[in-house]
C-alpha cells in the first residue's frame, strides 16, 4: 500500500496532515500570545495607507497567516471599525508579511556540509529541543502567556516534523519519469497558475501551499524555478478564496475587502505573468532551468509580493474603485452589524470590538437617564417616544453584546481576556438597568402631568440638587469607562455615598412635610419613586466604577475593593466632605 504510487502516499498524507495541523496551531498560539500587540498595531491605523501597510505586515508577520488577517480585515470593515480605504494599505502589507513563513520553512534546506553555527539552525537540530521546552511550558505552567509560548513551539514543531515527513515520502519520486512529466506540465506558466491557485484554495493558506511547493522540490529536484515562479503566483490568488468566503453575509464593504484583496493578486499575476512570457521568448536566462529549492522558492515568493505591492501601491484608489464597481452601492441604505463573528478567532481584537460597542450603549444610556431628569415637571409625549426609543436600543445592545461575549468566552482565553470579559458583561447589565430607571423616572414625570401634581418650592430645590449630582455621577462614570479613567473612577464611590446621604435626608424632610400637612400621600408616592430610582442610578454607576477599579488591579471583588477603597484611601473621606458641601438642601421652610 505505502508504494503502489512508487512512493510513501500514507506517508506523504501523514505529514501533510502534521504540517496543515502544526501551522493552525502555530497561528492560533501566535494570535493568543500576541493579543494586545495585535489590538495596538490596529489602534495606530489611519488613513495614512503607508501606516496601514506596515500594520498588515506586522500583524501578518506576528500571526503568519495573510488569510487570517485579511480575515479580521473583513470583519473590521463589516464592523464599521475600519474603512475599505484603510484596509487596502493593510492587505498589502499582509502579502509581504506572508513570506516570512516561507523563510522560516527554509530552514530545512541546511545542507549537511554547512557550517557548525549554520546547522544550528538546521531544523532538525533545534526542533526536538523546542518540543521539549514546549510541551514543558504547557503541561506545567499556569501562566497562560506561557503556556500559549509553548504551543508556539509545539506548533512549530509539529509543522517541521510534517515537513520532514512530505519531503522523506516523496524522496523517491526524484528518478520517476511519470511523475517528473506531470511536474513538466507546469513549466507552462498557466498550468502553473492554475495549480498553484487550487491547491492553495483547496487548503485555504499560501504558507502552507508554499510549504508543500518547498518540500516537494527540494526532495525531488523535479521542479525548476521556472516552472515554480508561475505556480507562486497562483498561490497568492488562492489564498483570496478565504477572504471572499468570509465576505459572504458582509456588508457591502466588506465585499469590497474581498474584490480588493482579490483584484491585488490577479493584477499582479497578470503583470509578471506577462512579464515572465516576455522573458522567456527573449531571453531565456539559463537560471529559469535551474532546479528550485527552500531558498529559491523563499526569495521567489517574496520578490513577487514585494514587486507587486511596489507597483500598486501608487494605485489604491483604482483598486478601490475597482471593487466599488465590482460591488456598487445598495439602494436601500444596509443596516450595519456592529460585532462580527469573523473577529471571534482572534480574541483581543473582538473583546476590543465589544468595548467600541458597549462605549455606545453607555452614551446612550447616560443620555436617557439626563433626558428622563429633564421631563420632571416638563414632560412632553414627543420626549416620551424619545426616551421609549432609547431604551429599546439599550436593550438592544446589551443582548447583542452579551451574546457575543458569551461565544467568545467559549474560546481559548487567556486570563487577562477573561477577566475583562467579566467586567464588561457586569458594565452591560448596569448600564441596561440604568437605562430602565430612566423610563420608570419618565413614568414619574408621566404621573405628575396627568395628576396635576405639584410640588413645594422646598421639594423642587432639593430634586433639582439630586439630579444635578446624579448627573455628575454618571459623567464621571462615563469618562471612567471610555476613557479607561482611574481618576474619575475613584471620584465616583464618594460622590455615591453623598447622593445616599442627600435621599435619606431628603425622605426625612417629605416625612416632616407630610406631618405637618404640606403634602399629600400621593405627591409622597411619587417622590419616594423619585428618589428611589435616582439614589438606585448611582449605585449602578458605582458598580460599573468598582469594575474599572478591580480590573486595573487584576481582580474582580467588586465588594472587597469598594470596602478597600473607603478604608484605605485617605482621600476618599476629603472627596466625600467636598461633595457634601457641593450639593447642600436648601433651607428647608419650616411655617
Amino acid at each position: 500500500m505505502a508504494d503502489v504510487l512508487g512512493f510513501d502516499l500514507l506517508g506523504l498524507i501523514g505529514g501533510l496532515c502534521l504540517f496543515l495541523f502544526g501551522m493552525n496551531l502555530m497561528g492560533e498560539a501566535l494570535e493568543k500570545r500576541a493579543g494586545d500587540q495585535l489590538t495596538a498595531l490596529i489602534g495606530r491605523l489611519t488613513d495614512n495607507r503607508f501606516m496601514g501597510f506596515l500594520t498588515g505586515l506586522g500583524v501578518t508577520a506576528i500571526i503568519q497567516s495573510s488569510s487570517a488577517t485579511t480575515v479580521m480585515v473583513v470583519g473590521f470593515v463589516n464592523s464599521g471599525v475600519m474603512t475599505l480605504k484603510q484596509s487596502i494599505g493593510v492587505i498589502m502589507g499582509a502579502n509581504i508579511g506572508t513570506t516570512v513563513t516561507a523563510w522560516i520553512l527554509s530552514l530545512g534546506g541546511i545542507g549537511e556540509g554547512a557550517g557548525v553555527i549554520l546547522q544550528l539552525f538546521k531544523p532538525s537540530t533545534f526542533t526536538p529541543i523546542l518540543a521539549l521546552v514546549g510541551i514543558i511550558l504547557y503541561m506545567f505552567t499556569k501562566s497562560s502567556k506561557k503556556q500559549a509560548t509553548g504551543m508556539i513551539f509545539l506548533g512549530f514543531a509539529t509543522l517541521m516534523f510534517g515537513m520532514d515527513a512530505m519531503s522523506a515520502s516523496v524522496e523517491a519520486l526524484r528518478d520517476n519519469e511519470a511523475f517528473c512529466s506531470i511536474l513538466t506540465m507546469f513549466s507552462e506558466p498557466i498550468l502553473g497558475v492554475l495549480a498553484g491557485a487550487i491547491l492553495t484554495a483547496i487548503i485555504q493558506s499560501s504558507s502552507a501551499s508554499v510549504g508543500i511547493l518547498q518540500a516537494l522540490a527540494s526532495s525531488t529536484g523535479a521542479v525548476t524555478i521556472g516552472a515554480a515562479l508561475p505556480i507562486i503566483m497562483g498561490q497568492n490568488i488562492g489564498t483570496c478564496i478565504t477572504a471572499v468566503l468570509s465576505s459572504f453575509g458582509a456588508n457591502r464593504n466588506a465585499k469590497r475587502v474581498a474584490v480588493v484583496h482579490l483584484s491585488f493578486n490577479v493584477i499582479g499575476t497578470t503583470i509578471l505573468l506577462t512579464v515572465l512570457y516576455i522573458v522567456r521568448a527573449t531571453l531565456a536566462p539559463p537560471i529559469l532551468n535551474v532546479s528550485a529549492d527552500y531558498v529559491s522558492i523563499s526569495v521567489s515568493h517574496t520578490l513577487f509580493n514585494v514587486i507587486v505591492t511596489a507597483i500598486l501601491f501608487p494605485c489604491a484608489g483604482l483598486l478601490e474603485k475597482i471593487a466599488r464597481k465590482v460591488v456598487p452601492d445598495a439602494k436601500i441604505q444596509e443596516v450595519e452589524t456592529e460585532l462580527d463573528e469573523r473577529l471571534l478567532g482572534t480574541p483581543s481584537i473582538a473583546l476590543e470590538n465589544c468595548y467600541n460597542y458597549t462605549e455606545k450603549m453607555a452614551q446612550c444610556a447616560v443620555d436617557s437617564l439626563k433626558a428622563s431628569i429633564d421631563t420632571i415637571g416638563n414632560y412632553s409625549d414627543t420626549k416620551a417616544e424619545e426616551l421609549m426609543e432609547a431604551e429599546g436600543k439599550v436593550d438592544h445592545f446589551e443582548d447583542v453584546i452579551g451574546n457575543y461575549l458569551v461565544k467568545l468566552s467559549s474560546h481559548n482565553l487567556d486570563d487577562s481576556d477573561s477577566t475583562r470579559v467579566a467586567r464588561l458583561l457586569k458594565v452591560i447589565g448596569d448600564l441596561e438597568r440604568i437605562s430602565d430607571h430612566s423610563i420608570n423616572i419618565l413614568k414619574s414625570a408621566e404621573e405628575i402631568r396627568d395628576k396635576d401634581i405639584k410640588f413645594s418650592v422646598s421639594a423642587q430645590g432639593e430634586i433639582k440638587v439630586l439630579g444635578d449630582a446624579v448627573n455628575e455621577i454618571l459623567d464621571l462614570t462615563l469618562k471612567a469607562f471610555t476613557e479607561d479613567n482611574l481618576e474619575a473612577a475613584a471620584l465616583v464611590e464618594p460622590l455615591e455615598q453623598a447622593i445616599d446621604k442627600l435621599k435619606s435626608e431628603m425622605h426625612l424632610r417629605h416625612i416632616y412635610r407630610l406631618q405637618n400637612g404640606r403634602c399629600s400621600i400621593e405627591t409622597g408616592f411619587v417622590l419616594s419613586d423619585l428618589l428611589t430610582n435616582l439614589e438606585r442610578v448611582s449605585d449602578h454607576c458605582s458598580n460599573i466604577a468598582g469594575c474599572i477599579i478591580e480590573t486595573s488591579h487584576n481582580t474582580m471583588n467588586l465588594h472587597e475593593g469598594m470596602k478597600a477603597l473607603k478604608s484605605e484611601d485617605p482621600t476618599f473621606k476629603e472627596k466625600y466632605k467636598a461633595y457634601l458641601a457641593k450639593y447642600t438642601l436648601p433651607e428647608m421652610q419650616r411655617s
